[in-house]
């Protein structure tokens, strides 16, 4: 194969000067403010509601695309999904759910990589389809509907020469990346995703049968501001819009290099592990290994190739890697390096987990072992260096608590044939059980896990995702949600249950 990436999604080598891609609908203008007004019932009974916005249900023709996730090895069958084209349509299907006391989850990106933004016999409000963008150039702020990609986020913000962090999958919801933490080439540049969140529009629970709007921001619900950032993906309510402090940024410089075979793993890793968690700050890499290949992609924000091959010239003495350099406008590289959905594979499972110490040989040598025995190309061993402003809370903090990680990493197993129902189906016990043992074998070297990354077998989640926050966390939750309205399989519950 030829392309290689987590999840698929990173061409090893981008077109250069590929043109930035809004879907239509996503507009950058200059604007102030945040959307729908502020609504709410106060009382313990509503008018009965009625469903709003684009309405599927099992026997329309396109219900069985519409239930199906990102990660086809999760099937569900709601029982209506609700895409909302406006915050009050998100207010009428929560006000429903509650009245027909159906079971609930919320959806943006589709890719809850554990199936959990479906369900079975329930509703799903997906925001998918809230697409705006309100950018103040002057302010440094942007207001942007739940609905929006990072594909259409990035190119949007860096056609006013601005940004802010996101993940490296474009077709992952840009909500969803942001309320469980965020991060990505840009992370030791500017933090965090949900370090930037200034403000977010959330319909919440309300009474007995209820729902209505609030906004959360520094002076307004801070408390729960704070929760949504790292810990604000269906547990507190659903979010609508996000607003974000952002960055400039001009250019960056993308550079790729390419091992063949693994036979340099350890001098790589190594070498890396020990510099890009120090290095330049404006400089974000991530290496991924597969049973043919490593992989190193490295972004250099407002950076020049000469001094991004300076930076990384420790990794790139390493054996004898094919390199290539591209520079240009953050939301061109962004959208270069883009692999369409259909192209990737249809089954994933993941495990994440974080790195407070170097790891020693012996660790490398179990990454070695296990990718040589990968089930499949397209399966990796996949890191991100931290360090930098990951290490600085924003004002106000956040609930993520991993900012002394070295790095991030995850095994990954891919397999199966996208929009072929069961065609991985033989694979799946092998490609199950070499993650499973993958991710064992590791535990020695590793803590803590990413919670948007999630799995469902884990033991002391609570404190794997978010450590001593979690008290916090339930208390916020008593607050906004004290009927336990939004919970799935490892949602927070209330401080009183």
């Amino acid at each position: 194969m030829n392309d290689f990436s987590r999840r698929g999604l990173l061409k090893v080598t981008a077109a250069a000067g590929a043109g930035a891609v809004v879907v239509p609908g996503v507009a950058a203008a200059e604007a102030p403010g945040a959307s729908a007004a502020s609504l709410g019932t106060g009382g313990v009974k509503c008018p009965p509601a009625k469903l709003t916005g684009r309405i599927v249900r099992p026997n329309d023709p396109n219900y069985a695309e519409a239930s199906l996730g990102w990660d086809e090895l999760f099937v569900h069958y709601p029982l209506v999904i609700v895409y909302a084209q406006k915050t009050q349509d998100v207010v009428n299907a929560l006000t429903w759910a509650r009245q027909h006391d159906v079971a609930l989850r919320v959806r943006s990106g589709g890719h809850s990589l554990e199936g959990w933004s479906n369900v079975d016999n329930g509703i799903v409000i997906d925001v998918s389809e809230l697409k705006s963008a309100h950018i103040d150039t002057s302010a440094r702020t942007a207001t942007v509907g739940a609905g929006l990609d990072q594909l259409e986020a990035v190119t949007t913000l860096a056609k006013k020469n601005l940004a802010v962090t996101t993940g490296t999958e474009g077709s992952v919801g840009l909500a969803g990346a942001t309320l469980g933490g965020g991060f990505g080439f840009l992370t030791r540049y500017l933090g965090m995703a949900c370090d930037s969140l200034i403000g977010a529009e959330i319909v919440v629970a309300d009474g007995a049968e209820c729902a209505k709007v609030i906004k959360a921001d520094l002076k307004d619900h801070a408390d729960l501001l704070w929760a949504l950032r790292g810990a604000g993906n269906g547990n507190f309510g659903i979010v609508t819009s996000l607003t974000y402090k952002v960055a400039p940024l001009k250019s960056v410089t993308y550079l790729q290099a390419t091992w063949d075979g693994i036979g340099d793993l350890h001098g790589v890793f190594d070498t890396w592990q020990r510099t890009a968690p120090v290095s330049d700050n404006r400089l974000g890499t991530q290496l991924e290994v597969h049973r043919n290949q490593i992989l190193l992609f490295a972004v250099l924000a407002e950076g020049t190739p000469a001094e991004a091959r300076k930076l990384l010239a420790p990794i790139l003495s390493v054996g004898s890697p094919n390199v290539t350099v591209q520079v240009g406008n953050w939301g061109d590289v962004y959208a270069g390096f883009q692999i369409p959905t259909e192209e990737e594979p249809a089954n994933w499972k993941f495990f994440s987990q974080f790195t407070r110490k170097p790891f020693p040989k012996k660790a490398i040598s179990v990454i070695a072992s296990f990718m040589r025995d990968a089930p499949t190309d397209d399966s990796n061993f996949f890191t991100q260096a931290f360090g930098g402003a990951v290490r600085k809370s924003p004002r106000g903090g956040t609930a993520f608590p991993h900012r002394d990680a070295l790095f991030y990493s995850e095994p990954g197993a891919g397999w199966g044939t996208r929009g072929v129902p069961d065609s991985g189906d033989a694979l799946t016990p092998q490609a199950q059980a070499w993650i499973a043992e993958f991710s064992q074998a590791l535990r020695p070297y590793v803590d803590g896990a990413y919670v948007n990354v999630p799995n469902v077998g884990m033991q002391d989640w609570e404190t794997a995702y978010w450590d001593g926050n979690f008290d916090r966390l339930r208390r916020i939750k008593a607050k906004y949600d004290p009927r336990n309205v939004f919970q799935y399989e490892q949602s927070v519950p209330p401080a009183f249950c």
